[in-house]
């Protein structure tokens, strides 16, 4: 390492020792996180002891540490990363403020045969400084063969919602209601509530890349407050009272029916590929649901590398959108800012700060190497979405736009993942800063 480099590398330390030192073989919090294992990409095969590590040369965190700590000690190109980690679990977004928790994420391969996908285990404990506070326990777990793909979770979530009411509609309401709703004034509102979620999906390969699946999904909120109710009715009591839910809980339970289709290289970081699951979700009050509903969920992503000497040179297509087909959903369910699985769309804003009955979201990234170590790149990126609401407004008649750029540091170069600091802006004075693991799609 260049005395540049090292003089770089001490400056940024303080963030990094924040993150922790321990090996990372996989953190991404959602139950879609797999990592896929190609013969020729892998030390994992039951068959081989020791090949050429695809990331040689690469040079991530737990490199940085070990030429601090360890300044001595040779390097192992052959050897494994650790497939069980407990680490810290922090990000930061202006929705939540700073997080602290501590994660365990164990992989492992199950069975011996050719082209299977590692199986996922992860759980986390966290708390934020804007009082929220999270447990879950989720799995993804592949059979021999990615026969069976098994993908599910537990959580149990205290929190605190900000709100600017449905839709985009700016002009078109005919009562104080409706006013009040589409919040044109973009005024700021605010809930807490408890949330408890269980879901579980089961996957069969029927092709190359080719799954369907089927589920079950249980939403319950319990103890839904608003402060701001003292001062005069806000957005998710009217349409609450509208509907027929009860202001105070509701439950979202229902079937899941899934296709998707995957070609892309890696989940974590794709250099190349496309990723697309369409899914239905039917609430049916025969399980417990408030209300029977019925929703369309698409999730399109395309990779282009640009380079072939730095295939990480790369431009990026994401399209995420939920319909709905029948039915009414409660509110804090409605389609939104930061609504997809992972909770990365619409950097810029706050989660759900733009809701609607049906909901449409675009973006483009462009990502591109800083280093020959692969140690820091970079990435700016543009946004849109569009909502539909009950006053009017058709889905795909207004746009809202964001953008912003970041850095990316190597965080674990065995499973391409980042350590991704952002800074992205939106409309109506909404802009901040977003940490977090992992790319956003």
């Amino acid at each position: 390492m260049t005395s540049i480099n090292r003089s770089f590398f001490y400056c940024i330390l303080p963030i990094l020792l924040s993150i922790g030192t321990a090996d990372i073989s996989h953190a991404q919090h959602d139950t879609s996180s797999v990592v896929h294992i190609r013969a020729q990409d892998t030390l994992i095969s039951r068959d081989t002891l020791r090949q050429v590590v695809p990331y040689a040369g690469q040079y991530d965190i737990s490199d940085l540490f070990g030429d601090i700590f360890r300044p001595r000690r040779k390097a192992d190109p052959t050897k494994r990363r650790s497939p069980i980690t407990i680490m810290p679990n922090i990000a930061y977004n202006p929705t939540i403020g700073a997080q602290g928790g501590i994660k365990a994420v164990a992989g492992k391969v199950l069975g011996d045969q050719p082209n299977t996908t590692m199986s996922i285990a992860a759980t986390s404990a966290s708390i934020t400084t804007k009082g929220i506070m999270v447990f879950y326990l989720s799995h993804n777990i592949f059979t021999p063969g990615n026969k069976w793909n098994l993908q599910g979770s537990v959580a149990a979530v205290h929190m605190v919602a900000p709100d600017a009411g449905i839709g985009m509609n700016m002009h078109a309401w005919t009562t104080e209601e409706e006013r009040i709703t589409a919040n044109p004034d973009r005024n700021r509102y605010g809930s807490r509530y408890n949330s408890y979620i269980f879901n579980e999906k089961i996957y069969r390969q029927v092709a190359d890349g080719l799954f369907l699946g089927a589920g079950v999904s249980f939403d319950m909120r319990r103890k839904i407050e608003e402060p701001q109710l003292v001062n005069g009715p806000t957005p998710p009591y009217l349409y609450s009272l509208k509907h027929g839910f009860d202001p105070k809980k509701y439950n979202s339970n229902g079937l899941l029916f899934n296709v998707q289709y995957m070609t892309r290289d890696h989940p974590n970081r794709a250099y190349k590929g496309i990723y697309t699951d369409v899914g239905v979700r039917m609430n049916q009050t025969w399980m417990g649901s408030s209300k029977n509903a019925v929703q369309l969920v698409t999730d399109f992503r395309k990779y282009f590398s640009l380079s072939p000497k730095h295939p990480d040179h790369i431009l990026a297509f994401w399209y995420w959108g939920s319909y709905r087909l029948s039915g009414t959903l409660p509110y804090f369910d409605l389609p939104g800012t930061s609504k997809d699985t992972n909770v990365r769309t619409g950097r810029g804003y706050t989660i759900g700060y733009f809701k609607g009955i049906s909901f449409a979201y675009s973006e483009v990234e462009y990502r591109f190497p800083i280093m020959e170590s692969k140690f820091l790149s970079g990435v700016t990126f543009f946004n849109v979405q569009s909502a539909s609401d009950e006053i009017g407004t058709k889905l795909f008649q207004r746009w809202q736009p964001g953008g912003g750029a970041g850095l990316r540091v190597l965080f674990n170069k065995a499973t391409r993942t980042n350590l991704c600091l952002d800074y992205a802006f939106g409309k109506y004075g909404n802009r901040g800063f977003f940490l977090g693991l992992n790319e956003a799609f």
